[in-house]
């Protein structure tokens, strides 16, 4: 009778071990995704990849156009120094009551005149342009005003006078205009000035 108690808990134990075999094995089945959905994973990878690749090669596109378009921009903003020294240099010696009996001066200030305007046809050439703006409509995005002038003929906000010309390299702004802006006259002033008067 031992024989067979034990014989059948041996049983029982080989069922339930049986039983709890068959389960960790649907457990690792049901953790082990399908082959169809490692599939689906790999092709979502690819196709993230591609994706990745792509835009790093228009971003590469994009910045290799910009060096070739835009490249000399640093170099041109730089070059206007030359030009703005070289057209300050003019003014002084032209204004210069020392010089003004020398026989050479004028010759010494064609000179000046003619590298002024070869150094403006090779700007012009590459695309350096200079900003018109007098008696235009000021435009913070081209212009910084520097003075505000009061005048009545001229609508407020009307550039006057440019300090200092600003350029365009291509379509951008290499240097804004420095420039002297149109406004009303403050009447409480004028009337101010007018009662010290009396």
């Amino acid at each position: 009778m031992e024989n067979e108690n034990d014989n059948i808990i041996k049983e029982n134990q080989a069922s339930e071990n049986d039983k709890e075999a068959q389960t960790i094995n649907e457990s690792e089945e049901i953790a082990e995704p399908s082959l169809e959905d490692k599939l689906k994973e790999a092709q979502d990878k690819i196709l993230r990849a591609l994706a990745e690749t792509e835009n790093q090669r228009r971003r590469f596109e994009k910045e290799t156009k910009e060096a070739f378009e835009y490249g000399g921009f640093n170099l041109a903003r730089e070059t206007l120094s030359v030009l703005d020294n070289l057209q300050r240099a003019y003014q002084s010696i032209k204004n210069d009551d020392s010089l003004k009996d020398s026989k050479d001066l004028n010759k010494f200030l064609e000179n000046i005149e003619i590298i002024e305007k070869d150094l403006i046809t090779i700007f012009e050439k590459n695309n350096i342009k200079k900003i018109n703006c007098l008696n235009e409509k000021f435009d913070p995005n081209n212009h910084q005003a520097m003075l505000e002038l009061e005048d009545d003929k001229f609508n407020p906000g009307t550039i006057l006078q440019e300090i200092q010309p600003g350029y365009f390299y291509k379509d951008r702004l290499l240097r804004p205009s420095f420039v002297a802006v149109a406004k009303k006259k403050d009447i409480k002033n004028d009337e101010k000035k007018e009662k010290n008067e009396i």
